[in-house]
């Protein structure tokens, strides 16, 4: 008799695991069934007179969400302000000149500027203009004009002692 219960219990098992999941799947297919055949029987798009309201409050929400400001950018044809020389010193020439970068003369330093302005103003310019040893062409700033770098050297030579006016340069 042992026999028959080890094998009536192993049959059990496999038979509620045949059932439970069969029960499952059943009472779903039931539900739909009645769901398809006693549904309100409306179809799946909305009604006209729906779709307005949302469209009033896809504007509201565009309207909360835009930008509270806009940027212009202003149009680069526009004529050129040329900057004086201290402008040019304070904004370009004194990032590697205020503390002697690369080998830069400091401004002001007498020393350091004597035997660059015994070069004479328009060397100096050249320089400059063209670029020399650690020195970039016009200190690395392309959108400089002649007149700004000749103003910018002879701001910063006659801080030095020279007695430069960018007016003399030859052009």
């Amino acid at each position: 008799m042992a026999k028959k219960e080890e094998g009536y219990s192993s049959s059990s098992f496999w038979q509620l695991m045949l059932v439970i999941p069969g029960t499952i799947i059943g009472f779903t297919l039931l539900i739909s069934i009645l769901a398809h055949f006693f549904g309100s029987g409306e179809s799946a798009a909305p009604a006209p007179a729906a779709v307005a309201p949302v469209a009033a409050v896809e504007t509201k929400v565009d309207e909360a969400i835009k930008p509270v400001a806009e940027v212009q950018v202003a149009d680069a044809s526009g004529a050129k302000v040329e900057k004086t020389g201290e402008e040019v010193v304070k904004a370009v020439c004194s990032m590697c000149h205020a503390a002697g970068l690369m080998e830069s003369p400091k401004l002001g330093d007498k020393g350091q500027w004597a035997p660059r302005i015994a070069q004479g103003y328009e060397t100096l310019v050249k320089h400059a203009i063209e670029g020399i040893r650690n020195m970039p062409a016009r200190g690395g700033n392309p959108d400089l004009s002649d007149t700004e770098v000749a103003s910018a050297v002879a701001h910063m030579a006659n801080a030095a002692g020279a007695n430069f006016d960018p007016a003399t340069l030859k052009k």
